[in-house]
């Protein structure tokens, strides 16, 4: 491909209707839980890009330390495809892959119209002769990948990096993952980061930043709701709390009602109570043995595996049994 070679961006980010029932529906869940896609509009993606540089999230640091040193091996295990990147935000961890790949085409999948925008145009200009294309949309709700030329006749090689899949209950997890195997179809690879357990200080702290970013980051969704459904939060109403639920092995972020209060949102009143929560997401962390049977419950198989010195985290290969 020529340098000149432009990103495109295909946008099916869902429509205000569907936002506006996914929130009544959460409002009314108990404790009420909205979907964590909700957080990543441009503020919260940018609020979330400096997350990933706080001293307590090792996650990212870890995970793109990880590609850059078996980038070879894992381009190798992958073998040759078009790579279609899950939750792709700045998509800076996939660089390393498409050296080592050197793909007939970059697909990235985001929820985020703008923050997508920025991300595939300045990695079309770092890798001129990979094709880029964006697809704004909620993934876990997409039946299928768009016609479009860059993902004809190849096969799909898929990576979900940042244990994003965390953000999903077991049940919804495995769901998803049989969902994405439907999406790349025959033959398809899933290279997929996953966050272990570790220290209750050390998973508190992570998402309970010092700096207080993590906080801001929950506390923009109102500011989001508030814009978008007519809502009239007060933000600094609620405070933000991440706890570590060792039951569920997961972490809980929530924003928490400091007193009684009404809310008008999506043409409606809403109470809460003191000391409410509203949970903004959950992260999940699996072992690599529950992984690997999370991932077979939905069809997978494990076919390798690369973790960091300290078992922090896991890269896992998933194939299907035609790849």
């Amino acid at each position: 491909m020529c340098p000149e070679q432009q990103s495109q961006l295909i946008n099916l980010h869902p429509p205000a209707a569907d936002m506006r029932r996914l929130v009544v529906a959460g409002m009314e869940r108990h404790p009420r839980q909205l979907p964590a896609w909700l957080l990543y509009d441009a503020e919260g993606s940018r609020l979330f890009e400096a997350i990933c540089e706080q001293p307590e999230y090792g996650l990212t640091r870890t995970e793109t330390a990880l590609l850059q040193a078996r980038a070879p091996e894992l381009a190798a295990a992958l073998g040759p495809g078009v790579l279609v990147e899950f939750g792709a935000g700045s998509a800076r961890k996939v660089g390393p892959l498409l050296e080592a790949l050197g793909p007939p085409a970059y697909v990235a999948l985001d929820i985020s119209p703008h923050h997508l925008e920025v991300a595939c145009r300045e990695l079309q200009a770092r890798h001129p002769t990979v094709p880029v294309l964006g697809i704004c949309c909620d993934y876990s709700q997409l039946q299928q990948l768009p016609d479009h030329s860059l993902l004809r006749g190849e096969r799909r090689l898929g990576f979900y990096p940042g244990s994003s899949i965390g953000n999903f209950s077991p049940v919804e997890a495995s769901l998803l993952l049989a969902q994405l195997r439907g999406l790349l179809g025959p033959g398809a690879r899933l290279l997929i980061g996953i966050d272990q357990p570790k220290q209750v200080t050390r998973l508190e702290a992570a998402y309970n930043d010092a700096a207080g970013v993590s906080a801001a980051f929950a506390r923009n969704l109102l500011v989001r709701l508030n814009r978008d459904l007519a809502g009239n939060f007060d933000p600094q109403a609620f405070s933000y709390s991440a706890r570590w639920q060792p039951e569920h092995s997961r972490i809980a972020m929530a924003l928490v009602s400091r007193s009684a209060q009404s809310v008008q949102l999506a043409g409606r009143s809403w109470n809460f109570s003191p000391g409410e929560e509203l949970i903004t997401e959950y992260s999940f962390k699996y072992t690599p043995e529950a992984f690997l049977a999370l991932a077979s419950s939905a069809g997978w198989q494990g076919a390798g595996r690369w973790s960091d010195p300290r078992h922090d985290l896991s890269l896992h290969l998933l194939v299907t049994p035609d790849s």
